[in-house]
């Protein structure tokens, strides 16, 4: 790890990695060429329901490659809103074709400087869930915070303010919750859990001025984040009409609003990646 790249923040996805292991790297090849094959055989073309897709990032050198993305979603069906997905989650009408609601976590500046504009290029809109205790926060003034976000303490990411997320609101994005703090929901009790849930979406509804309907769960993983039904529950019970997850896989008609399986994406990655996760 660089000292430049500690004390500065990173803003490209070369910077965001470099500080990779050789075996983690080696790893990522290999996971890479094993995909590539196997996508070979896979026809997301058949697929129906509503994929939900989801980024934390969107770099200076990924906007190409997010552009790229959505592009080759749009080939495949139509982006509807975090909204849409859940009415028809819930309605009585079959969900015949392909659908894809694009979805974010954490809260980071590049959302509103890289992934906004080239979604509005797109023609599509996305769900960008904050961790609301980061928001507003300032490389200069809040460092140690800021270097404490990922658990190896020495990547140093921007983060959007209220502003930022006021402009993305009016621009006909989604702004749910993601925790106050970024928190493992199982680790907490049902009091400090609650608060984090009620907490964050309280501070979006007072700064934006309109309902915070969407909750997504840090980390995503069912049995170690959070457990069922036990969060899902406390979410619905806090105003919230979803609860979205790290799970992958299509939802159709009739799968719950509080269980949504997501198909995590790197901005970079090649269609073929998207055609394995989108087939599977």
């Amino acid at each position: 790890m660089t000292q430049e790249r500690t004390l500065s923040p990173v803003r490209t996805y070369r910077d965001f990695a470099a500080g990779q292991s050789v075996l983690a790297r080696t790893r990522e090849l290999a996971r890479d060429a094993a995909i590539r094959t196997l996508a070979a055989g896979r026809s997301p073309e058949k697929e129906t329901g509503i994929r939900f897709p989801y980024y934390h990032h969107v770099f200076d050198d990924e906007r190409d490659g997010f552009a790229r993305q959505l592009n080759y979603m749009a080939s495949l069906g139509d982006f509807i809103s975090m909204d849409d997905a859940v009415a028809m989650l819930t309605g009585g009408e079959p969900i015949d074709g392909r659908y894809f609601c694009i979805t974010f976590d954490d809260g980071f500046k590049n959302w509103a400087t890289n992934a906004v504009p080239v979604l509005l290029d797109a023609g599509a809109m996305a769900a960008f869930f904050v961790v609301t205790g980061f928001i507003g926060t300032s490389v200069e003034d809040d460092r140690d915070a800021l270097l404490g976000f990922y658990e190896q303490g020495d990547v140093l990411m921007e983060f959007l303010d209220w502003d930022d997320c006021r402009s993305m609101a009016e621009a006909g994005m989604t702004i749910g919750s993601h925790t106050i703090n970024h928190v493992h929901l199982l680790a907490l009790d049902d009091g400090a859990a609650e608060a984090e849930l009620k907490g964050s979406k309280e501070r979006i509804e007072a700064e934006l001025g309109r309902p915070c309907d969407h909750f997504c769960c840090p980390f995503g993983r069912e049995g170690i984040d959070y457990a069922v039904p036990r969060h899902p529950e406390m979410a619905e019970r806090a105003g919230y009409k979803s609860f979205l997850t790290g799970r992958r896989g299509a939802m159709g008609r009739g799968g719950s609003p509080y269980r949504i399986r997501r198909d995590h994406l790197l901005a970079g990655w090649g269609d073929y990646q998207l055609k394995y996760f989108f087939s599977s």
